[in-house]
């Protein structure tokens, strides 16, 4: 789901509502702005479930949300403030928007790079090739030309399969959950977006278990779904201490344990400023990595350049020689 226009949308719903729209009618004006797609038809079926008199939660968990969307608009509902619960996940999309826009921009610069230095490398290998098999054979000693030509083809075949693993690992759901547990930068990001979920749902009062059973079904499968089923199965054993619960985390470092643990009773402050030190963590390193990747990225694609083009090199120092010595 585009985070961004998900959180257009209920800054909107908000707005109209606290203007004194029905939330029927706030859904029909919405959605008659959008443009079309998987969120205007989503919210159009909510709309003409809600006018045929189903229960908002009811219809709510029959559109395809994000469960902790739906989760925290039932809580809304139960408190009686739907307006302040839309403005605050818009809020929370639009802060999410943000980062992983970051994030994949991060991803992004590096590729460009790696695909254009393929090109570049393969239509340079496939020129010195043509020069060796016939411009320069002459020069070239006796049977080497083909080890030659061979060791032209190494640095794009490595890069190309370079490449492959990185399409299969991004392409992968599993590999890119773990990858993403595991980069810096998007391992903060991860915990500055748990953190602030489960603030949101603590402070709307929703149970510490059923909130840590809600991020536990989204995060499956992985390691940090693990974590969180510990946590859980340790409050329903009578713990409740929170660096006792947590303690032995793998996807949450001690750090994180401390800040919410710290807060005492109020763990819901805990994890909403763990959120807020995360975010401001993420921020830096993406920032570093941006503009530490895209110079490495050149300099790597330059040094395999480089390395591609020296066997040719020395063909030409023979040639040269040869011509100053006939």
């Amino acid at each position: 789901m585009n985070y961004d226009e998900f959180a257009f949308a209920n800054q909107q719903l908000a707005g109209m509502i606290k203007s004194g729209l029905h939330l029927e009618g706030a859904l029909r004006q919405l959605a008659a702005t959008m443009k079309r797609g998987e969120l205007r038809e989503e919210l159009t079926k909510l709309e003409s479930d809600l006018a045929s008199g189903k229960p908002l939660v009811k219809a709510l968990g029959e559109r395809k949300l994000p469960p902790l969307y739906i989760r925290m608009v039932a809580a809304g509902v139960a408190a009686g403030d739907l307006p302040g619960v839309l403005t605050m996940m818009g809020d929370h999309y639009q802060q999410l928007h943000l980062t992983w826009t970051r994030l994949k921009g991060l991803m992004v610069y590096p590729l460009l790079v790696m695909l254009a230095g393929l090109g570049v490398m393969a239509l340079l290998t496939w020129i010195l090739s043509s020069l060796l098999a016939n411009g320069f054979s002459d020069f070239v000693v006796a049977g080497s030309a083909g080890r030659v030509i061979a060791s032209l083809w190494v640095a794009p075949i490595l890069l190309a399969l370079l490449a492959v693993a990185v399409g299969v690992a991004l392409a992968t759901p599993a590999i890119r959950r773990e990858l993403q547990w595991r980069l810096p930068g998007f391992r903060e990001a991860n915990l500055a977006r748990l953190a602030a979920s489960a603030g949101m749902l603590l402070q709307r009062g929703v149970p510490l278990p059923e909130s840590l059973a809600l991020l536990e079904a989204m995060e499956s499968p992985g390691a940090a779904s693990i974590d969180l089923g510990v946590w859980r199965r340790r409050l329903g054993e009578g713990r409740r201490n929170f660096a006792e619960v947590a303690h032995g985390a793998n996807c949450f470092p001690p750090v994180f344990v401390w800040m919410v643990a710290s807060a005492g009773d109020d763990i819901s402050a805990g994890f909403r400023r763990a959120a807020g030190m995360y975010q401001a963590r993420a921020g830096y390193q993406i920032e570093l990595l941006l503009y530490g990747a895209l110079p490495v990225a050149i300099l790597f694609i330059g040094a395999l350049i480089v390395g591609q083009i020296s066997p040719f090199m020395r063909i030409m120092v023979q040639f040269m020689h040869s011509l100053g010595n006939p």
